[in-house]
């Protein structure tokens, strides 16, 4: 079988799973700038996350609209168009692959990708849980009794 005209790889994953995978490396790209995965991980995440970047670059509604969806996260869609693409100083190639040897258990190569350009990792600022208030008493009633039980019919026969 000829392999002319297909593009990307399949990692032996279904749509929503390959799709699912680049999102969160995304995500951690995101957050953390940089990131260790396999090599053909990353080679294929700079293809989709430069694509990212140049989206953002543009600053338009449709364009931060765009990237949330494809994103997935509101939060770091919108630290990567307002934080991490003000400190990008070039047009394209912002990405970089280092290779860092092999994994031990498996023997995958392992890559590091970050930015080129030195820039801080956008961190998302997690809201502190809400504490529930303990329950306050009612004032109209302030000194419940239970309801006195309804005296049962005596049956006769």
């Amino acid at each position: 079988m000829h392999r002319h005209g297909y593009k990307g790889r399949k990692f032996g994953r279904e749509t929503d799973q390959r799709l699912a995978l680049m999102r969160g490396l995304t995500c951690s790209l995101i957050q953390h700038g940089e990131i260790v995965t396999t090599l053909p991980k990353a080679k294929e995440l700079r293809r989709g996350f430069e694509k990212l970047i140049t989206l953002a670059k543009r600053g338009d509604l449709a364009s931060r609209r765009l990237l949330i969806a494809r994103v997935g996260n509101i939060d770091l869609a919108n630290g990567l168009m307002d934080d991490i693409v003000k400190d990008i100083k070039r047009d394209s190639g912002y990405l970089r692959i280092t290779r860092e040897g092999y994994r031990r258990g498996d023997n995958a190569e392992m890559a590091r990708i970050a930015f080129v350009d030195e820039i801080k990792a956008y961190q998302v600022v997690e809201a502190e849980p809400v504490k529930k208030q303990p329950a306050t008493k009612s004032t109209t009633n302030s000194d419940p009794k239970p309801a006195a039980k309804p005296a049962a019919a005596k049956e006769t026969k």
